[in-house]
């Protein structure tokens, strides 16, 4: 949220700039006889830069249809000015001496953000109406050659604008996309290692059932213990399907999404070992709690959390000497944090600015249990990382 809210504000800086450059540039028309020669011209062209500057101020949605129509008619009525002034200039044998440069610097930014934010085939058309309004648009203070080539730097301003948004947009999908298959692969993951641990509790279940049946007239008590260890894994079987049902609801998840082998909070001792093992930097567990009866979910997503913060003090912090890890059990919270003593640089960008895709994946694998992940720089230096995990009592011993 902080992030789009500074984009927001940048976005809003740029655009009073480019209004307060177009205010400069409609004073210069006035002052070069925008309104001598016909003043209703005069006034339209006024109107049209305001038109035009209307279409880029709004904040347009991705393959808007709204847009490139908008855009189409303020192009072609551009475009109609621009002929409505050569018939002025033939009838009464002269050329007005400012052709509005207000207007096409407003126009310019239309093409940008029909580029940038249009569907293709409205957004082709508007380009091409609105391209041509730019380029021809300096023919209504005259046809010399110098305004010929006044119309050329025009049209290549109108592609450079429309090449820079295609850029933006570009490079946009492309991170959206692989936004998209991170997640899609988490889900996935995440879904099958509920299915694995489901059809175990399942299995088991079964099994208990069927020994209750040959030993209720023989000893009743331990068919009532039975019964107890059947209601608790059918407890914590439906609570982790609810949770695999709302991670498939997803209809983009890919369903031959690469699988990583199931291991929980139990295995970090073996991570931790083998991270020690492949270089300097020592990491140190601290446990405060028992870890026994975590649903699966929670304890499989705790040691990825674990798993890709010590990913990540490898590869950004090289000098960092130790990464402690601390595992935190309460009734109703398991709490985990994996901290670093590395130095951070002094303009550390915010996690969710960071090209790297693992935290959105990670991020994404903790929502899905209900819980919460942060990562940021510590007090002390270093970087931190914490994640907590909801405990519903009814499904954990």
């Amino acid at each position: 949220m902080q992030n789009n809210s500074n984009r927001m504000v940048l976005r809003r800086i740029a655009q009073l700039a480019a209004l307060g450059a177009m205010a400069l540039l409609g004073i210069f028309d006035v002052a070069q006889g925008l309104l001598r020669d016909s003043e209703l011209l005069g006034l339209i062209r006024v109107l049209l830069a305001i038109a035009a500057a209307a279409v880029w101020l709004p904040v347009h949605r991705p393959r808007s249809t709204r847009l490139p129509k908008t855009a189409m008619a303020v192009g072609g009525v551009s475009l109609l000015a621009t002929l409505a002034s050569g018939a002025l200039a033939a009838s009464d044998g002269g050329y007005g001496t400012s052709w509005g440069l207000a207007e096409s610097a407003a126009l310019l930014g239309v093409c940008y953000v029909v580029a940038r934010h249009s569907t293709a085939g409205l957004g082709f058309t508007a380009l091409i109406v609105v391209g041509a309004a730019v380029s021809f648009m300096p023919l209504r203070a005259g046809q010399d050659a110098a305004y010929v080539i006044f119309g050329l730097i025009q049209a290549l301003a109108a592609a450079a604008a429309i090449g820079l948004g295609i850029y933006l947009r570009i490079i946009e999908s492309s991170r959206q996309r692989a936004f998209d298959a991170v997640r899609a692969e988490q889900r996935a993951e995440f879904a099958r290692d509920l299915h694995d641990f489901i059809a175990h509790h399942v299995t088991g279940i079964v099994v208990q059932a069927q020994g209750a049946k040959f030993i209720a007239e023989q000893d009743p008590q331990r068919v009532l213990q039975a019964l107890d260890q059947i209601e608790q894994a059918g407890a914590e079987t439906m609570a982790s399907m609810r949770r695999m049902v709302g991670v498939l609801r997803d209809p983009e998840s890919k369903p031959d999404a690469p699988l990583a082998p199931v291991a929980g909070v139990h295995d970090l001792g073996t991570l931790i070992e083998q991270f020690n093992a492949a270089g300097s930097i020592k990491a140190r567990m601290h446990l405060d709690g028992a870890l026994d009866g975590l649903p699966v979910e929670l304890s499989t997503s705790a040691y990825r959390v674990v798993m890709e913060a010590l990913t990540n003090v490898r590869q950004h912090a090289p000098a960092a000497g130790a990464a402690d890890i601390w595992i935190r059990r309460t009734p109703e919270w398991l709490l985990v944090r994996v901290a670093n003593d590395g130095v951070v640089p002094a303009r550390t960008p915010a996690p969710r600015d960071r090209p790297g895709y693992g935290l959105v994946g990670l991020t994404e694998r903790v929502r899905a249990v209900g819980g919460r992940i942060s990562a940021m720089p510590g007090i002390e230096g270093g970087w931190v990382v914490d994640a907590a995990f909801p405990i519903d009592p009814r499904t954990s011993s």
